[in-house]
């Protein structure tokens, strides 16, 4: 292989000269080559290692189609595995090192797998370890070895450094592909006025024109059209934009590389960007991939696809080789085989086929080519580079009739036919129709929105391109023709891309996969145990998975399997299309939203006097809450059980603003709770409030709030933190779907409000003090509201309690918060109020034995809360059925009881309970759901869920924590461990 840069030709900047690195080595290049280009224009045979026998793979494609050269870009935080040298665009200072070879490239260690190729054909990793071992510990120490060897690339565990956006577009066409045909599609719509959108993965517009020798007609009529779209204001051009899934609705997935092709995004651009665009009808002008034909040794460095090595010869002025050999069964590789003669190359072409175009033939032997009718490449001589090819003589069917002629050569140049790039059409209308005569796959010109054109359905000509194009566009189909050559893929194509000897065998590995290393004998092996659809097939082998998707290897292996059937190739079928066509970067998809930005941290308006007061905060679901106010170095323990024993003595407030809020308004809005609650709402009257109860549909409790009824159609629902955005959803879905009919609105209003709540004996005068209102026992009993004015400010005022405490909470506009708050700190010195935070908070819920997010985690019932009683057997509600089921109403169910830990050590939330008597093992009967040291009880205590319960009241258990290797014992109590009647919070 003895690849060069031409003096000439070539659509490069050759004005400038800019170096690349690969696997240790610098190369020169110039702006408009890729990494592949610049590499085989310095000579760089050997790209990458085969998968599974790490042989010496080369340049098979010169685009999105490559499968064997995948390298690892750049360093650092900006690492990135499995790019395609040929899709990756030339800049200084590119660094790039081969993956899957160790230690280099040129010496692979992992190449003597292939001496024991005969064991690693399809399927080998489901039976070696598998079959005539017992149990799994030969599987076991095999893992470690197979998982170092899985893969191809490694990525970085470094953050990504760089910034991606995400836009949502809106066209009235979108034309994928900027080939002829999608150019005189966008110039058609562009004219009659659509919105149009015009995406082409390529840098540059033109498609298969870019491989033309430079200067040719069509050079003029490209510059032209570009001039074109650039006068229409309406035609957004996207390049370097890959159009990766096509979805309902018209909607599309697009990847646009915005700062790819340079060393570093400049400061504040985006270096991909993903688009979702919706459009109202979609031209696909994707184009074909040619096929490549299977032979032994057909992966050696050097045996390249005829349609990549015209495209490095004229777009990148790069002679792939002096001595060539083209192997094709159809006409398109003869207009290359031509032009790589003219550029000095030695050209022989082999073609399968007996009978050739009588001017095809003239023009190649006018050429100086070494026609050879009825021959084929048997098999390629050569390890790290293509040294020889020997040709025979075949019959229609692919197999040798004669003996073979080894033949001297440094590139095999394969034409196999071509195969439409018909992903994202399929992605949308499934399995396509196949064409017999084509021998591919062809998509349905007209189906839906879409519209099919160019090379994608088989046009026969340069000119029925442009005509196919201008038509979808909207134009009449006649725009001005450009000529093109006479040589038509699917003009006289004979369907046979697989050579044998004349027995049906392969004197030596042919590849139908490359980035896979399936070869046809694991196709066969498929067949033989009975994996014959091609699903299976695809997974049994791993065939046309991964990057490559079976861009190149899908037709060639279920035109074989359809041989071994005995069918036809669309009675075999094809494997299913799903996005993405091409990888797509995490980080695109992801765009703007992660960290911060897909979870935001809200603050509530009294945030900052917690700051500033010292107060250590912590996460609360997307809230910053204070968790503990130090006082003179305090840790955590101190703090927090200072803070609970002061509200139980004095008075103490806590920033509830984080609890979610739903407004729920309408002439239906008292049947809507009846049908969410498993409690009744219609009968609480205005001025009252209510705590309820939600169950999922199976029965199974999902949220727990007050619910304050504000006006005859309004009312104010609140909701756990954790729960508020789950609720509001759920709600919204109910209306949406279910419940049409009522008339109902659900606003989240938890912003609107900040909260505060105040609790301990002497709250009621605190808060008197301060409004001046009358909030005697008799004029706001416990579960009432009323309205009051603190510093101007008017509050909402609910006296309800969650601590087991006289308690209160005041409800204010958002943006008085911090003044409410400071003015309730201002009035509190008399009777020594003080903040508390989310620790302590927690300690007297559990004293009182109300549950939490702890208790309410998905797996807990009503009947096992000990909530039973809230539910109304007069009205149907949200779980009202699938609640009764037999094994929701086992009586062995782990049902809510409270633990006083025996000890001076406190549990373990998620401890594991067992009995006294029962061997630790296992999951026990129950798990420690919260945990807290009380300062009312002056012991450490605990919520739990234990099966049967309350049955169990007196005994004594162990408590298990097989993480921290702890065992203690504790007594089942009744969860209402702190005054169980009430008196103090009804008072």
């Amino acid at each position: 292989m003895t690849a060069r840069r031409l003096s000439g030709g070539g659509r490069i900047d050759r004005s400038r000269k800019i170096t690349v690195h690969f696997d240790g080595r610098s190369f020169a290049a110039h702006p408009g080559d890729t990494l592949a280009s610049a590499l085989l224009a310095g000579g760089q045979k050997i790209f990458g290692r085969g998968f599974k026998y790490h042989r010496p793979r080369g340049l098979v494609a010169a685009g999105v189609e490559e499968t064997n050269a995948l390298v690892h870009l750049r360093d650092g935080e900006r690492h990135e595995p499995n790019a395609q040298a040929t899709m990756v665009e030339a800049f200084d200072g590119l660094r790039s090192t081969p993956q899957n070879a160790w230690p280099s490239l040129q010496f692979d260690i992992g190449a003597m797998s292939g001496l024991l190729s005969r064991f690693f054909g399809a399927g080998f990793y489901y039976k070696t370890f598998i079959g005539p071992f017992s149990g799994t510990k030969f599987w076991m120490f095999c893992e470690g070895f197979i998982r170092q060897a899985a893969g191809m690339g490694r990525a970085t565990t470094l953050r990504d450094p760089d910034q991606y956006e995400k836009i949502n577009a809106f066209c009235d066409v979108l034309i994928v592909g900027a080939g002829p045909a999608g150019i005189a599609a966008a110039l058609a719509a562009g004219r009659k006025g659509d919105n149009v959108t015009l995406v082409e993965q390529d840098r540059d517009l033109g498609g298969s024109l870019l491989s033309e020798p430079v200067g040719s007609p069509s050079d003029a009529w490209l510059a032209q059209a570009r001039a074109g779209l650039d006068d229409l204001p309406n035609i957004r051009v996207l390049t370097r934009t890959t159009a990766f899934g096509a979805y309902d609705c018209e909607v599309f997935g697009l990847v646009e590389r915005v700062q790819d092709h340079v060393l570093a995004p400049e400061r504040g651009k985006p270096r991909q960007r993903y688009w979702v665009v919706r459009t109202k009808r979609t031209v696909l002008a994707t184009g074909a991939i040619e096929r490549p034909m299977v032979f032994a040794g057909n992966d050696v460095p050097g045996v390249m696809l005829t349609s990549a090595v015209r495209s490095y010869l004229n777009r990148y002025a790069v002679l792939a080789g002096e001595r060539i050999i083209v192997a094709t069964n159809n006409d398109s590789a003869y207009t290359a085989a031509i032009e790589l003669a003219k550029s000095g190359a030695k050209v022989t072409i082999c073609d399968i086929r007996k009978e050739i175009p009588t001017q095809l033939g003239a023009n190649a032997k006018g050429a100086g080519i070494d026609l050879r009718p009825g021959h084929a490449v048997l098999k390629v001589a050569g390890g790290k580079a293509v040294k020889a090819a020997y040709l025979v003589p075949v019959s229609s069917q692919g197999k040798a009739t004669g003996g073979s002629v080894r033949v001297a050569c440094d590139i095999v140049a394969m034409s196999g036919g071509w195969a439409p790039t018909l992903h994202l059409w399929s992605q949308r209308f499934g399995k396509p129709p196949y064409d017999e005569q084509m021998d591919t796959f062809l998509p349905t010109a007209e189906k839906g929105a879409f519209t099919c054109v160019g090379s994608l359905v088989g046009s026969a000509s340069l000119r029925d391109a442009l005509m196919q194009g201008h038509k979808a566009g909207g134009g009449t189909g006649k725009e001005p023709a450009l000529f093109g050559h006479a040589d038509f893929w699917g003009r006289n194509l004979l369907p046979v891309a697989v050579i044998t000897k004349a027995d049906g065998s392969t004197p030596g590995k042919a590849f139908v996969d490359f980035q896979h290393d399936v070869k046809l004998t694991d196709i066969d092996q498929a067949h033989l145990e009975g994996y014959v659809s091609v699903e299976h097939l695809k997974r049994y082998t791993t065939s046309g998975m991964a990057a490559d998707q079976g861009k190149t290897s899908n037709l060639n292996a279920l035109a074989r399997m359809a041989e071994l059937r005995g069918l036809a190739i669309p009675n075999v079928g094809t494997t299913t299309f799903r996005p993405p066509y091409t990888p797509v970067a995490i980080g695109a998809i992801v765009a703007h939203d992660h960290g911060l930005h897909l979870r935001p941290t809200r603050l509530s308006t009294i945030h900052d006097w917690h700051i500033e007061t010292g107060a250590e905060m912590m996460d609360a679901g997307l809230w910053l809450r204070p968790w503990y106010y130090s006082e003179n170095g305090e840790s955590i323990q101190e703090a927090y059980v200072r803070e609970a024993a002061h509200v139980r003595e004095h008075v103490g407030i806590v920033d509830v603003s984080t609890l979610g809020k739903i407004a729920v308004q309408g002439p239906d809005a008292a049947e809507f709770l009846d049908r969410v609650y498993v409690n009744g709402f219609k009968t609480l009257p205005v001025g009252r409030l209510r705590y309820g109860i939600m169950l999922r549909e199976d029965g199974f409790v999902f949220d727990d709030g007050a619910t304050a009824r504000i006006g005859e159609y309004d009312y104010f629902m609140s909701t756990t933190t954790a729960n508020a955005a789950k609720v509001l959803a759920w709600a919204e879905y109910l209306l949406q779907t279910a419940w049409r009919d009522l008339k109902v609105h659900v606003t989240s209003v938890t912003d609107q409000w900040a909260a505060i709540a105040v609790a301990g004996p002497k709250s009621r005068r605190v808060l008197m003090d301060l409004t001046g209102a009358d909030l005697s026992r008799e004029v706001l009993p416990n579960n009432h509201f009323t309205h009051v004015t603190i510093c101007d400010v008017p509050c909402r005022l609910h006296r309800m309690s969650f601590s087991g405490e006289l308690a209160y909470e005041i409800h204010i506009p958002a943006k008085s918060g911090r003044k409410v708050w400071e003015a309730l700190i201002a009035a509190g010195p008399p009777h020594n109020l003080k903040p508390y935070g989310l620790e302590a908070m927690g300690a007297l819920r559990i004293e009182k034995g109300h549950i939490a997010g702890s208790e309410i985690e998905g797996r807990t019932t009503l009947k096992d809360l000990g909530l039973e009683g809230f539910a109304s057997s007069k009205k149907p509600f949200v779980g009202s059925v699938l609640r009764k089921r037999p094994v929701l109403e086992d009586s062995k169910r782990p049902s809510l009881v409270g633990l006083e830990i025996i000890g001076n050590q406190g549990a373990t939330a998620g401890s594991l309970l067992f009995a006294m008597n029962a061997p630790a093992k296992g999951h026990g009967e129950g798990w420690v759901s919260s945990t807290t040291y009380s300062p009312a009880l002056k012991k450490n205590i605990a919520l739990a869920l234990l099966s049967r319960g309350p049955e169990r009241f007196g005994e004594t258990i162990q408590v298990v924590d097989f993480v921290g290797n702890q065992t203690l014992q504790a007594k089942v109590v009744s969860h209402h461990f702190f005054d169980p009647e009430g008196r103090r919070q009804n008072g």
